[in-house]
C-alpha cells in the first residue's frame, strides 16, 4: 500500500496521522523546547558538518535557515535570562484585561507600562525573541508527527533602520531623470517608494523558493507591515527628506497606503515560488480595516494564501485585530493563547500572530487527514466549516471562526465523497464550538497589543 493510500485509510478510520511539513516564517524558533524538539524538519540533503552538502548556498541548513543574519542559528540563545520580570508581567496583565479579569491594580500597572519607554523598547526585543517559538508551538499543537521548518526573517534586535538612507538614494536617483523636479514630485516620490517597497519584499521571493524546495505543505506568516505602522514609523521621515518640509496628514495617508500596496505587489513572489504551499497570514494588530488601509502581506489575494483575524475565544472579534470583508478570509482565537517560548518556558500571548498559526495548525491536520486536498480545497474547508458569527459579518469573508472538529470531519469525509457533499455532512454532524463567558468582554479595548513583527 502506498503512503497516500495508507494516510487516507488511517484518516478515514479515525487514526491520528500528523506529518505535514509546516514552515514557520518568523523571528526564529527554539527547536530544543520540549514542545518542539521531536517536531523538527530535517533537510535530508544536508548535515551539520560545515559543508554546503545540498549546494544551495546555505551551509548546514539542517532544520531551516536564518535569512535575517544569513546563518543557521535559528534563534538568539544569548538573550536567554536577560529580560526583566516586567516583560513577563506585561503579558499576564494583558491577558487578564482582555478577558475582563483585571483588577484596578492591573489597569494602573498597564497605564504606567505604556508610558515607560524603556519597557516598551525591551518589549520590542523580547517580543521578537519569543515570537517565532510561540507561533511554532501553536502550529504544531496536537500534531505529534509534524515537521517544523524554521525560516528566521525578523532580527531579534533590528539594527538602526537604513530605510531613510535607502529612500534618499532612490529619490535622488529618480529625481535626476527629470528636469524641474518640483513639478514631478509625486511621480518621483512614488518611484522611490516603489523601489523601497520592492527592496523590503525581495527576501520574500527567496523565502518562497526555500519553502517550495522544502515541500512545506503549510507556511505560517505572522509578520507584516501595515499602513498605520508605516505612517507612524517611517513615512514622516521619508517625506520630510523629499519635500524638505513637514508632510501634511493627507500626504502621510496617501503615500503610506501607496507604499504598502507596492509591498503587497512585491510580496506575491513568495506564494508564487511555492504554489503547492498554503500560506496562512496574520491580518494585523492595528484594529483597522485592511479593505481601506492595506497591510502586507495580509492583503495578498492568491489561490494559495489565506488571511486570518483574531477573536476572543468564539465570543467576539478582538479589538486589536485587523479585519476586512474582502481582504481577510476567516477568524480564529487569538486572545490569551498559551504556547512555547525559548528556554523551555511557556507564555500567554495575544495577537493575530496567534490566530494565524491556529489556522495553519488546522490546515496541516487537514492535509494529514486527506493528502489529496488542494490549496483551494483547504481554503474552502476552513472557510465553509467555520462557525458563522453575526459580529464577523462584514468583517471577514467567511463571517466565521475556524471550527477544527468540523473541518477535520469534512476532510475525512472527502476521502469517500465529493467535497461539497462532505462539507454539507460535516455541518450537520458537528456543532458550533461552545462559547466561553467572560465577566466583561469589553475590557480588552483598554489593553495594549504589540504590532506584528515587521521587515521595516
Amino acid at each position: 500500500m502506498n503512503m497516500i493510500k495508507l494516510f487516507s485509510v488511517l484518516a478515514l478510520l479515525g487514526g491520528s496521522v500528523q506529518a505535514a511539513k509546516i514552515a514557520v516564517i518568523d523571528s526564529g524558533t527554539d527547536l530544543s523546547h520540549n514542545d518542539l524538539k521531536n517536531k523538527k524538519w530535517f533537510n535530508a540533503k544536508d548535515i551539520d558538518d560545515a559543508v554546503d552538502n545540498d549546494d544551495n548556498g546555505l551551509i548546514d541548513d539542517v532544520n531551516g535557515w536564518n535569512f535575517a543574519e544569513n546563518n543557521n542559528k535559528l534563534y538568539d540563545k544569548k538573550y536567554l535570562g536577560t529580560f526583566s520580570a516586567d516583560v513577563y508581567k506585561f503579558f499576564e496583565v494583558q491577558t487578564r484585561m482582555m478577558k475582563g479579569e483585571a483588577t484596578d491594580s492591573d489597569r494602573e500597572w498597564m497605564t504606567a507600562a505604556r508610558g515607560n519607554q524603556q519597557l516598551i523598547a525591551e518589549l520590542g526585543t523580547f517580543g521578537n525573541f519569543v515570537h517565532g517559538t510561540h507561533v511554532a508551538g501553536i502550529t504544531a499543537k496536537n500534531a505529534d508527527l509534524a515537521e517544523v521548518m524554521v525560516l528566521k526573517i525578523i532580527p531579534t534586535k533590528p539594527p538602526i533602520s537604513p530605510k531613510a538612507r535607502q529612500f534618499k538614494k532612490l529619490f535622488d536617483q529618480y529625481s535626476a531623470q527629470f528636469t524641474g523636479v518640483d513639478s514631478k514630485i509625486d511621480a518621483v516620490l512614488k518611484m522611490a517608494l516603489k523601489g523601497l517597497a520592492t527592496q523590503q519584499s525581495k527576501m520574500l521571493g527567496t523565502i518562497g523558493q526555500y519553502v517550495g524546495k522544502g515541500k512545506a505543505r503549510v507556511a505560517n506568516c505572522s509578520f507584516g507591515t501595515s499602513t498605520h505602522a508605516v505612517k507612524v514609523m517611517i513615512m514622516p521621515t521619508l517625506l520630510k527628506l523629499a519635500l524638505r518640509r513637514e508632510p501634511t496628514e493627507e500626504e502621510l495617508d496617501t503615500y503610506s497606503a501607496y507604499f504598502v500596496n507596492q509591498a503587497v505587489e512585491a510580496s506575491k513572489a513568495m506564494p508564487n515560488a511555492a504554489k503547492d504551499t498554503l500560506f496562512v497570514i496574520a491580518a494585523g494588530n492595528d484594529g483597522m480595516n485592511n479593505d481601506v488601509l492595506p497591510t502586507s502581506p495580509a492583503n495578498l489575494r492568491m489561490p494559495n494564501t489565506i488571511t486570518v483575524a483574531a477573536t476572543l475565544a468564539y465570543q467576539k472579534i478582538a479589538s486589536f485585530s485587523n479585519y476586512g470583508e474582502t481582504m481577510v478570509d476567516v477568524a480564529a482565537p487569538g486572545v490569551g493563547i498559551l504556547s512555547a517560548i525559548p528556554g523551555n518556558q511557556t507564555l500567554t500571548v495575544s495577537g493575530t500572530s496567534q490566530a494565524s498559526p491556529f489556522v495553519a495548525n488546522v490546515a496541516a491536520l487537514l492535509t494529514d487527514a486527506n493528502p489529496n486536498l488542494s490549496n483551494s480545497d483547504l481554503k474552502k474547508i476552513l472557510m465553509e466549516t467555520s462557525d458563522i458569527k453575526d459580529f464577523l459579518k462584514g468583517k471577514v469573508a467567511s463571517s466565521g471562526i475556524v471550527n477544527t472538529d468540523r473541518a477535520m470531519m469534512a476532510a475525512k469525509l472527502s476521502l469517500t465523497m465529493q467535497l461539497d457533499q462532505a462539507l454539507s455532512s460535516a455541518r450537520v454532524q458537528i456543532n458550533d464550538v461552545s462559547t466561553q463567558s467572560f465577566s466583561n468582554v469589553k475590557a480588552d479595548d483598554e489593553a495594549f497589543v504589540l504590532p506584528l513583527p515587521s521587515l521595516l
